[in-house]
């Protein structure tokens, strides 16, 4: 990018798609239009922006200084069964038999070699029966591989999911359940609640860096009326300012808040460590796939954010030090907060005799530009991450 600054960088192109096949959201009568463009995750579809030239900045303040609902594409498999724990201390880099009932946790699978296969958050519902809610791609087969000798059940419950973001997310919630939310509902704890005569699992989680809640919808006997869900969530935050939003305004908030995706951000080639992920690998707990490689793996990060004053970093972008290609953006908007250029940029090899961190780099935009950039930790926004970690106090915020 030259010249005028853009708040926002569109990194695809959009194509039409037949939706067979595809799992379209019981809630699109909602809020689908025929402007509305969706995107694909976990083979579903989800409302990516509401028109072509959608302008999300306006709703990501709204999502910072007030309260969003997202339709979102995450997909929870279920593990269940006495060894469901077994199978899941196998796969996953955490450890698991710490997890309490109505925790959550963030677990990465990988590969023999070390390499990340997937990650996702980890939710126990019940002694014997988790939810591990995955990154876009195929796990099932993974999980079933690795139950087999177990008694443990890898099955699909076809939960639809909404994200609640934003400083009175809470507040929303509170009322949705007709009052008495307790203080003690805390980042990364999970429970069912009572929303409007529907009893819903719903965790403090979220894809935005901000305070917020997502909902898991039933299926099956005890399927929710995902319409009557809906109506309610918007008539009791209504007080609150509660607004939809397309996933545009969450992409850049998401960025900001240093939240990697799985397969784009996170390469196949990519260990842990290489992530900058490695405070997420238990290696003293018992054997797991991928610890052997892990053991041995050298230990230097080779992803890191980006910060460019006078230009916005763009997936598949190179990076060059030193006049020499060295990298490449896996993904960058321009953000409003900061009114900088941030991206996530993922080098090719360690920095001989030193650390990427603190560097000065070039970002060539798509004329070949070069914009001097400062290689950064993660996250760009709320650097101590506070924000998601944030006390409801009980009450209710004001306009």
């Amino acid at each position: 990018m030259t010249g005028d600054r853009h708040f926002y960088v569109d990194s695809f192109d959009t194509v039409r798609l037949s939706s067979y096949r595809l799992g379209r959201s019981p809630f699109a009568g909602r809020y689908v239009t025929d402007q509305t463009i969706f995107g694909l995750y976990c083979g579903r579809l989800y409302p990516l922006k509401t028109a072509p030239e959608e302008d999300p900045v306006p709703r990501y303040w709204k999502l910072r200084r007030g309260v969003l609902l997202y339709d979102v594409p995450e997909k929870p498999l279920e593990i269940s069964g006495p060894d469901a724990g077994r199978v899941l201390e196998r796969v996953l880099t955490c450890r698991v038999a710490t997890l309490a009932v109505g925790r959550a946790r963030y677990g990465i699978a990988c590969r023999e070699d070390g390499t990340v296969l997937m990650d996702g958050v980890l939710m126990r519902l019940a002694q014997d029966r988790y939810w591990y809610v995955k990154a876009n791609g195929e796990f099932t087969s993974w999980l079933d591989a690795h139950a087999v000798g177990l008694d443990a059940d890898v099955t699909d419950p076809d939960s639809r999911v909404l994200q609640i973001q934003g400083p009175k997310s809470l507040d929303v919630l509170d009322a949705a359940i007709g009052g008495g939310l307790s203080n003690d509902f805390r980042y990364f704890h999970a429970g069912f609640f009572d929303i409007g005569g529907q009893a819903v699992w719903v965790s403090r989680t979220g894809w935005t860096g901000e305070m917020g809640i997502e909902i898991y919808c039933n299926s099956g006997p005890e399927a929710t009326d995902h319409d009557a869900l809906w109506d309610h969530l918007f008539a009791c935050g209504e007080p609150f300012g509660l607004e939809f939003s397309s996933g545009s305004s969450m992409g850049i908030r998401r960025i900001e808040a240093g939240i990697l995706d799985n397969g784009t951000d996170i390469e196949p080639d990519l260990t842990p460590f290489g992530a900058g992920l490695g405070n997420f690998v238990v290696l003293d707990k018992e054997d797991f796939i991928g610890r052997s490689a892990l053991v041995k793996a050298d230990r230097s990060q080779l992803l890191f954010g980006l910060v460019c004053a006078t230009a916005a970093p763009d997936a598949g972008l190179q990076v060059h030090f030193e006049n020499r290609p060295v990298g490449h953006i896996t993904i960058g908007t321009w953000s409003p907060t900061l009114d900088t250029g941030v991206g996530y940029v993922r080098f090719d090899h360690p920095l001989p005799g030193g650390d990427w961190l603190g560097r000065t780099v070039s970002l060539l935009d798509h004329e070949g530009t070069p914009h001097p950039a400062t290689v950064d930790t993660l996250p760009f926004v709320d650097k101590e991450k506070r924000l998601p970690r944030t006390q409801w106090s009980g009450g209710r915020s004001e306009e």
